[in-house]
């Protein structure tokens, strides 16, 4: 059995079984049988039964906040925020669904006009979801509901720290449905450890989306190659912001303090390293160090965030620290004493040496290290020496500058002037690259993750050549030779962007 414990306080809230491979095997195969139902609802029927269990969630969104403070430790206000991502996630996916993946009709080409082209989406069928413990709604969410509107079954595992709010989710969904009436299981959790979701894994589900750090991904990549079944990661993150000398360093210090601390650290894409202009550096480190003096960790309704969700994650945080603090580096904020478990209170670190563990390592904790830097372009460098690459932060008012470095930092996201805004747009692919991870959720793209492309072919009219046959002649290779010839083999040569002057100087009649 699998128990989920208040980080808090150590109480116990609940026991849950821990589902081996039959069990998982069981919810795959009537996953399998949900899912041809499911697609046989078409576009109209999924849209409304999403946009009714988006708004199950926001009716109870109370009753759900207090499960995941309980879970998790952190603030209310923070479980609302992340419901209500949630939320937009699944009626952005409900409503855009049939735009993005209706069949279209697609360019044929001269060589064979003789063919209507078109390409469709279909759904894969059943997909594998392992969500994490740091954001049990919003990040499993943003799968499940797209890989639903894409017209799959999703069997979902959620983290073996936040059981309860798995459960919660597939419980809300079915109830949810119920005034449709009797529901298919197209949306089950099956609750467990890592047996579990290696059972899931390796079930022969169409698709698996994972979140988790780096090493969980190498085991599920392992396991999943047994059935080859394609892997979604989005893994950990070691996220840099760059602060410019014309920076406005009020909403930097403030959007830091917010990026690295906010649910105490404990976020993919939290800031965990800041790159400031050498001019501007004691100004922002000192109204860093400001902004984050006032904010206290706790259970409390007045505490800014909650505890270590993971208890070993307080024994990383603390080594980091103690790292950073012996290579030389000082504490403008907290230190080796803000680790108090299950507490940290909030710790920024200035002079630290790059190859500390607190710059390279991913800390997932309420610490951040700030490094002054001549250029944005050495801000660059050293943030694109990690070798993760999930979110990161540019701060600067010359807007072609900022655009310059996002488009140089080598990450899936990057925010312009705020901490972490492509999180909050449901219609932006989320993903990184590196270890960070591979393949993308939400948008367009996070639709079409969970579907498998259709090609289709059909002939209209005689070709004017007959090329795939064993009667193609030699006269219609001659023409078919002379036809690429004419349309792709004339060698083409940049043009001219001034016009042609004479010898001297004058312009050629």
């Amino acid at each position: 059995m699998l128990e989920t414990v208040n980080p808090a306080t150590g109480e116990v809230l609940a026991v849950f079984p821990e589902r081996g491979r039959r069990e998982v095997d069981a919810a795959v195969a009537a996953a399998r049988e949900a899912a041809a139902w499911w697609e046989g609802l078409g576009w109209s029927g999924r849209r409304i039964r999403l946009l009714a269990w988006k708004s199950h969630l926001v009716r109870y969104m109370e009753r759900l906040a207090q499960l995941v403070h309980a879970e998790t430790g952190k603030p209310l206000d923070d479980a609302k925020l992340e419901i209500i991502l949630a939320a937009l996630r699944i009626d952005w996916a409900a409503r855009n669904a049939r735009r993005v993946l209706r069949p279209r009709r697609m360019p044929s080409g001269l060589i064979t006009i003789h063919l209507a082209c078109s390409v469709e989406y279909h759904p894969l069928g059943v997909v594998g979801v392992i969500g994490p413990w740091n954001y049990p709604v919003s990040t499993p969410v943003g799968s499940i509901g797209y890989a639903l509107a894409a017209g799959n079954a999703v069997v979902f595992k959620p983290s073996e720290l936040t059981p309860a709010t798995g459960e919660w989710l597939a419980r809300s969904f079915r109830e949810a449905l119920a005034v449709f009436g009797q529901p298919m299981p197209v949306l089950q959790a099956v609750t467990g450890g890592a047996a579990t979701g290696d059972a899931l894994v390796r079930s022969g589900v169409d698709k698996i989306s994972f979140t988790g750090s780096a090493d969980t991904a190498r085991k599920v990549l392992t396991a999943a190659a047994g059935n080859l079944t394609p892997v979604i990661a989005e893994c950990g993150g070691k996220d840099a912001m760059l602060v410019a000398a014309d920076a406005d360093l009020d909403a930097a210090a403030d959007a830091a303090a917010w990026g690295a601390m906010t649910n105490a650290g404990q976020a993919c894409v939290g800031i965990e390293r800041v790159y400031v202009a050498n001019t501007v550096y004691h100004s922002f480190l000192e109204k860093l160090t400001q902004r984050v003096a006032d904010l206290r960790p706790g259970s409390d309704s007045q505490a800014r965030y909650g505890p270590m969700t993971a208890p070993e994650q307080a024994e990383i945080v603390a080594k980091h620290v103690a790292d950073a603090l012996a290579r030389g580096g000082r504490a403008a904020a907290g230190g080796t004493d803000a680790v108090t478990p299950p507490y940290i209170r909030p710790v920024v670190l200035a002079d630290v040496p790059e190859d500390s563990a607190a710059v390279s390592e991913e800390t997932f904790g309420p610490t951040v290290t700030v490094t002054p830097v001549a250029s944005l372009a050495q801000a660059v460098a050293l943030a694109n020496r990690s070798r993760y690459g999930l979110g990161s932060a540019v701060f600067a008012r010359d807007r072609s500058a900022a655009m310059t470095a996002a488009r140089s930092l080598r990450t899936g996201m990057t925010s312009i002037n705020s901490v972490l805004g492509f999180a909050l747009v449901p219609s932006l692919p989320f993903g990184g690259v590196a270890e960070s991870g591979f393949g993308r959720v939400h948008g367009r793209d996070g639709l079409r993750e969970f579907s498998t492309p259709k090609a289709i072919t059909r002939q209209r009219m005689r070709p004017l050549l007959n090329l795939f046959s064993f009667g193609r002649t030699p006269r219609d290779m001659r023409r078919i030779v002379t036809l690429v010839t004419l349309l792709h083999g004339r060698l083409h040569r940049p043009r001219s962007t001034g016009r042609r002057r004479g010898a001297h100087g004058g312009r050629r009649g």
